[in-house]
């Protein structure tokens, strides 16, 4: 084992859980599609190498989904919709500095 420094200087974390049993799960309610667009932002963006837009599986806040969680910001985002996506991006997200 070699510990390195983070090889990114952000990293979004985008819950994409899926519950079979009917119980809430973020991917039932779009965040494969969140996620996506979130990536392509970040590579419209030119941040690509500098930030990572990553799929997780469940952060066991299922009921407030979907949820995303930004390092190393420590910021929490729940109950994302498909209007959040652009404000997510402009507060982290940044061209100039990720």
């Amino acid at each position: 084992m070699a510990p390195k420094p983070l090889p990114f200087q952000k990293i979004l974390f985008v819950c994409v859980n899926n519950r079979e049993n009917g119980e809430p799960a973020c991917a039932a309610r779009g965040a494969k599609q969140i996620q996506e667009r979130l990536k392509q932002i970040a590579k419209d963006r030119g941040l690509k190498g500098r930030v990572r837009v990553s799929q997780s599986g469940c952060m066991d806040l299922c009921a407030k989904g979907p949820n995303v969680m930004v390092f190393p910001d420590n910021v929490w985002y729940c109950g994302v919709t498909e209007s959040d996506i652009q404000r997510i991006a402009d507060d982290h997200l940044k061209s100039d500095g990720a």
